[in-house]
């Protein structure tokens, strides 16, 4: 247990925080999992749409420090390729 006030501020802190970010990865892990299931259906129609809900969550997640830029850019460009090799 934390015996500064500082040291409780915090832990506090750390608590509201983990909350926050929990919330906006549970986020970002639900569109993705829409577009993922839209892959995997076979439905490019629907998966180029919830890709393009998908984007501006991951990069809205990279703006607020939850994920790092370049696994973003990462992950969108697997999705991407993915959705366009559908129709092939």
């Amino acid at each position: 247990m934390a015996h500064h006030k500082s040291a409780k501020k915090r832990i506090r802190r750390n608590a509201h925080r983990f909350e926050i970010n929990h919330t906006r990865i549970a986020r970002i892990r639900t569109f993705v999992k829409k577009v993922e299931t839209a892959i995997a259906s076979g439905d490019k129609d629907a998966a180029q749409v919830a890709f393009k809900a998908a984007q501006p969550e991951m990069h809205r997640g990279v703006l607020k420090g939850v994920l790092h830029r370049n696994t973003v850019a990462r992950k969108l460009s697997r999705m991407n390729t993915r959705i366009k090799a559908i129709s092939a």
